[in-house]
């Protein structure tokens, strides 16, 4: 059982957490911007939503009728490959399948990239 303390504490880390996918909700890199045109408002047919809780990370874009994950990734990216291993297993073991599309992909071929998407659906 956790003490009053430890449950503040994660209440506290959950508001964080919240108010972080808040601000990245409305301050969108420009691939994300360039992804969420081509996902919004079932064009795919299913719903995503855009920076998503979940556990102790916030994903770009979610799927949740399909348990699916969308990163994209842009150059930070190289740096932190073995954080991201990390963070796809804490996903998977959620239940989510995580799908990575690079962001200069995104800008050469957006195209390629919303049928990388549509092959994870």
């Amino acid at each position: 059982m956790s003490s009053p303390y430890q449950r503040r504490q994660f209440a506290q880390r959950r508001h964080e957490l919240a108010a972080k996918a808040h601000h990245l909700r409305h301050n969108p890199t420009f691939t994300e911007q360039l992804l969420w045109v081509e996902l919004r408002g079932s064009r795919l047919d299913v719903a995503f939503r855009r920076q998503v809780v979940i556990g102790r990370y916030t994903a770009d874009f979610v799927c949740p009728s399909r348990h699916l994950v969308i990163e994209v990734d842009g150059g930070v990216h190289t740096a932190r490959a073995p954080l991201d291993a990390l963070r796809d297993e804490h996903l998977r073991r959620a239940g989510y399948r995580v799908v990575r599309i690079p962001a200069d992909l995104l800008r050469s071929n957006p195209t390629l990239a919303v049928a990388l998407v549509r092959a994870a659906l």
